[in-house]
């Protein structure tokens, strides 16, 4: 794979990344929203399973910004270390 490609990929996941923890966050508040309406409601089920179900996406959503931050971190050592942006101007002339 040559370097511009592989940029490309890495940008291409990152931005997966951001749209998967934004979509966790998403989540989150609607199960904040159901625990908030389940106050004047008052059911067990949701009392007892809301609290586990918001701690999991909570910590997929902390392992997901971890992820993505290294990921972010990588792609940006990779663009400077490989000149990226002169590949793509190169890339853009030869079109």
């Amino acid at each position: 794979m040559d370097k511009l490609k592989k940029f490309e990929l890495m940008e291409k996941i990152v931005h997966e990344l951001e749209d998967l923890k934004n979509s966790q966050q998403a989540i989150i508040q609607k199960l904040a929203k159901i625990e908030v309406d389940n106050m004047d409601l008052g059911d067990k089920r949701l009392e007892k399973d809301l609290p586990d179900m918001h701690q999991r996406v909570s910590d997929n959503l902390d392992t997901i910004a971890s992820i993505l931050e290294d990921i972010a971190g990588k792609t940006d050592t990779y663009s400077d270390k490989n000149n990226i942006s002169a590949l793509k101007e190169q890339e853009a002339l030869n079109k």
